[in-house]
């Protein structure tokens, strides 16, 4: 396992052209994402839900039948008698509300804003899973680099020691100097072995995120761009993010049912049309106007009325807590992209000092003006600097996709990744106008099969 783990860090730099790059990571997070699908499908029963509104406008159709076999013991004349019969009867019947002052058109209404607002979840959800796949693209390069620099570490100890045995052969170092090598060497590979697990665990996040196990990862890209200053950003997180164009979506839905309770206090005309034909063939028809009005409900429409300004309220309170978040998450990432900018800068510098110390160090050793001790303190110092270096890195990548998510950009569309994206107005426009057996069913099912493969 070690052998593999570390030819995966060291080795796969000799292996030809064709490298995974981060777009393709980010297409395969977008394609392989169950997350994304369960998303899909609950924005299509939110499709539905305009479907049925629409449904609630039209009449409802329905036919009735009834066949009855009785028999009967009676007397006739004091003489008993057994009756037997079959009776049958149809019915067709039509029933459509003609007025409700509103409701129905309030419930599309409210169905439609609910679909805006589950699409705009759904950019949310499309924002986590690139950016998941972002972190474990990085994650994954950063373990290669530090098992390749654990790896080196361990080589150039293995040398410090084989030294200290060769000094300690000739009398030039003492039990004690070998000693402290063999000890480093111990905490080398310790760290060796810390790091490839670490690699391993990075690779189990990058296949939960993709789809598959990495394969030889290229280069990092360029990174993207960002907005000039923290304030430019927050102009654009506040148009842009998903959770504030959702969260909108929800106060003109809480606003709209506030008017749909409303309009409960109202009545409702609705007429029916009924023809039935009983055995015989006697048949019946019949039209009938019914308005019905609530005149007393025990308080429940006041409260229906007052639950839903309530609603209305917390909606409008929840979108201003909304923009706080995304204002803070914003101003998070941000900083912390401004303190992984000041680690790369300060670790650089480290890393030409630690080297120079190092280097110094170890030819005074071989002077006898160093021990061996001293030689592992400047080559641990130089690893660290490397090291963190590396971390640095890394961690300015993640927090520029960090901003990117924050302002509401990491889609897609905006990274021009160049791939079919999923439209969300397609199932939408074929359900829209409630369709059963049409052009439009048809259309739904070649939709439908087309999302399940």
């Amino acid at each position: 396992m070690k052998a593999w783990i570390v030819a995966i860090a060291m080795g796969l730099s000799a292996m030809p052209a064709g490298a995974e790059s981060l777009a393709d990571a980010l297409t395969a997070a977008y394609r392989n994402s169950s997350l994304l699908d369960q998303n899909r499908a609950l924005l299509r029963v939110s499709d539905e839900g305009v479907a049925s509104a629409v449904a609630a406008l039209r009449p409802i159709i329905a036919f009735a039948g009834s066949a009855t076999w009785s028999k009967a013991d009676t007397t006739l004349g004091g003489v008993p008698v057994t009756v037997e019969g079959l009776s049958s009867s149809a019915s067709l019947t039509a029933e459509m509300t003609l007025l409700d002052f509103g409701r129905s058109r309030l419930g599309i209404e409210i169905a439609r804003e609910t679909v805006l607002a589950t699409r705009e979840a759904l950019v949310a959800v499309e924002q986590d899973v690139l950016f998941a796949a972002v972190d474990a693209y990085v994650s994954v390069r950063l373990a290669e680099e530090v098992v390749a620099l654990r790896n080196n570490n361990v080589r150039v100890i293995t040398e410090e020691l084989r030294g200290a045995r060769d000094r300690f052969d000739v009398g030039e170092a003492t039990r004690t100097d070998v000693a402290l090598a063999e000890s480093g060497l111990a905490s080398a590979r310790a760290n060796l072995a810390a790091a490839e697990g670490d690699l391993m665990v990075a690779r189990e996040s990058y296949r939960a995120a993709t789809g598959a196990y990495p394969g030889r990862l290229g280069a990092l890209p360029g990174l993207p761009k960002l907005p000039r200053n923290l304030e430019e950003a927050e102009t654009v997180a506040m148009r842009n993010h998903p959770s504030i164009r959702q969260a909108q979506r929800e106060v003109t839905v809480a606003t709209l049912n506030a008017d749909l309770a409303r309009a409960g206090y109202g009545p409702t005309l609705s007429g029916r049309a009924a023809v039935s034909v009983e055995d015989g063939g006697r048949e019946t028809r019949s039209l009938s106007l019914n308005l019905n009005q609530t005149i007393y409900a025990g308080g429940a429409v006041s409260s229906a009325l007052r639950r839903a300004l309530a609603n209305q309220d917390a909606a409008r309170a929840g979108l201003r807590q909304t923009s706080v978040n995304v204002a803070q998450n914003l101003g998070n990432a941000w900083a912390r992209l401004a303190v992984s900018n000041a680690s790369i800068e300060a670790s650089e510098r480290q890393i030409r000092a630690a080297q120079t110390a190092f280097d110094g160090i170890r030819e005074e050793a071989a002077l006898g003006a160093r021990t061996t001790l001293d030689v592992l303190d400047a080559e641990q110092q130089l690893l660290d600097a490397r090291n963190l270096r590396l971390q640095a890195e890394a961690n300015r990548y993640r927090e520029v996709f960090n901003v990117l998510r924050a302002t509401g950009l990491l889609t897609v569309e905006h990274l021009k990744l160049g791939i079919p994206t999923y439209d969300p107005a397609a199932y939408s426009n074929a359900v829209r106008n409630a369709p059963s057996h049409s052009p439009q069913g048809k259309k739904l099912d070649r939709i439908l099969e087309k999302i399940g493969n």
